[in-house]
């Protein structure tokens, strides 16, 4: 493994750097309204972080907590499922400083290192038409220290240096991150979601496996079939195919 010293930042990325912030997802939708180019926006430490369904995202010194905020001209269900491309995107990133054979893909918006969750994904989306006004797509990986579990959570928080993965400043990280992105996009552009789907499930963990769905209202087990066209979940279940567009997994 070796890190790759000659990344250079994305062409069109605007970068925002920020000793401290509430959060990077707060101070994105602050810039909104002034939006010239997509920007990544990267924060030293957050006061107020959060993750899906509100709940907190703590982190240490060395973490990395950005955000970038974009208008990528798609529907909501399009914006969402951007989602996948930043997986993939942070994917590739992380195997430059770990062994990627350790990596692997959560649904709907986790990555894994050696089964521990190292990073996260929070999309939010604005605009009352058919296209988003804005798209903000918050990255959070735990480079450095990991934070304490919490029972509510699927998967037991890890750090990349903590499993054994080489040290990177956020800052460096970002730069390739960005880079990454700005391939997915390009991806999406020439090739459509089937592909970056395609990219996803091959990095997915337990395809095949007996997994639990929980959505807030209701709890469903079976195996893990596939992710459909429009990103949702796919189980066999002994009632029969249960398609879910949003859940917490639990193995």
């Amino acid at each position: 493994m070796s890190t790759d010293e000659g990344s250079v930042w994305p062409e069109g990325y605007a970068l925002v750097t920020l000793d401290e912030t509430d959060s990077t997802m707060a101070e994105a939708r602050r810039r909104a309204t002034g939006l010239e180019g997509p920007t990544w926006i990267l924060a030293h430490r957050q006061t107020a972080g959060h993750g899906r369904r509100g709940r907190a995202w703590s982190g240490g010194e060395g973490n990395l907590f950005a955000t970038l905020l974009y208008n990528p001209a798609c529907s909501p269900a399009e914006a969402a499922r951007r989602s996948f491309m930043a997986a993939n995107a942070l994917f590739e990133t992380l195997a430059i400083y770990t062994n990627r054979d350790a990596l692997a893909l959560k649904w709907p918006n986790d990555v894994l290192l050696n089964e521990g969750k190292v990073a996260g994904i929070l999309l939010e989306s604005s605009g009352a038409g058919p296209f988003v006004d804005w798209l903000t797509v918050g990255i959070g990986v735990n480079l450095a220290e990991a934070p304490p579990t919490d029972q509510e959570m699927s998967a037991k928080p890890v750090s990349l240096v903590g499993q054994g993965g080489q040290s990177v400043t956020p800052e460096e990280f970002l730069t390739v991150l960005a880079t990454n992105f700005a391939t997915q996009e390009s991806i999406l552009e020439r090739l459509g979601f089937a592909r970056v789907r395609e990219e996803w499930l091959q990095r997915a963990t337990r395809v095949g496996e007996v997994i639990t769905a929980r959505t807030g209202t209701a709890e469903y087990r079976g195996v893990f079939e596939t992710v459909d066209e429009e990103g949702n979940l796919v189980l066999a279940t002994t009632e029969g195919p249960r398609v879910i567009p949003a859940a917490d997994v639990y193995f």
